[in-house]
């Protein structure tokens, strides 16, 4: 069931490389609405793609190998493994904090459109938000 699904996925991510290319030759918009379309659909289909032939190829390769499957495992679920991976992405996610304000102040100060910098503020403050309704989340439970 999973391979069949790691393929279909593989077989889709192939299919939206192909339309997105067909569609680089077919689309003639004069008004710009659909320039970006056939771009976006060779990303996801290179994006598909990529994760569905990296899934089925190490599941391939861990079929034949019970003990390298059973290692994988008890790696994936050692507690240290998983505090390690916990606190990486909390540094990185400190980081990111700092890197988008600062890219969000160097736009602004670039002069660049309210309509591209208030989505950005507005998904800055979600993200914000959202770490900081888990934190309290958290905190409760404990």
């Amino acid at each position: 069931m999973k391979k069949t699904k790691d393929l279909f996925i593989i077989l889709f991510g192939i299919v939206l490389i192909l339309v997105g290319f067909y569609l680089i030759k077919v689309i003639e918009d004069p008004h710009n609405n659909l320039r970006t379309l056939p771009y976006l659909c060779i990303g996801l289909g290179c994006g598909l793609l990529g994760n569905g032939l990296g899934e089925y190829l190490s599941k391939k390769s861990i079929e034949n190998n019970p003990k390298l499957a059973k290692q994988i495992e008890i790696d994936t679920k050692d507690e240290r493994n998983v505090m390690i991976g916990n606190m990486a992405k909390a540094k990185g996610f400190d980081m990111m904090l700092y890197v988008y304000a600062a890219l969000l102040l160097t736009f602004s100060l670039m002069g660049t459109s309210f309509n591209i910098l208030i989505p950005m503020v507005i998904a800055y403050l979600f993200v914000v938000g959202y770490s900081i309704y888990y934190r309290s989340k958290i905190e409760k439970t404990f």
